[in-house]
């Protein structure tokens, strides 16, 4: 059974940082293709960066340059680093895993920006 636990939201001050995690069980890591994503209050849900084990990390324009993707094969985790957060960054951030052609989702972990 696929799972994917998400970590490490929380609230913080405009151009602060936080780290997401995501601990993925049940899927041949090195087989995924590995994202996150976000929800804003009344808006769509939207790819922040995405990244397989053969291609360069994909970003949205929003985040390039302040977000980070990566992940820790031998734990199977897959991290966010994000830096120099701004208000408009205030989501619901989803970690997505697609394996053997299926969508995976995390439950989602709350990112607040705000002074």
């Amino acid at each position: 059974q696929v799972q994917l636990v998400e970590s490490g939201g929380g609230v913080v001050q405009p151009g602060g940082s936080l780290r997401l995690s995501c601990a993925v069980t049940g899927t041949n890591f090195a087989r995924n293709v590995m994202g996150w994503h976000r929800q804003a209050p009344g808006k769509e849900r939207e790819l922040v960066a995405s990244m397989t084990r053969d291609s360069s990390p994909r970003y949205a324009d929003s985040v390039k340059g302040r977000f980070t993707i990566s992940t820790y094969t031998a734990k199977k985790i897959v991290y966010l680093q994000m830096d120099n957060l701004r208000p408009e960054d205030t989501a619901v951030y989803y970690c997505n895993v697609i394996y053997l052609g299926r969508n995976y989702w995390g439950q989602g972990t709350q990112v607040t920006v705000s002074s």
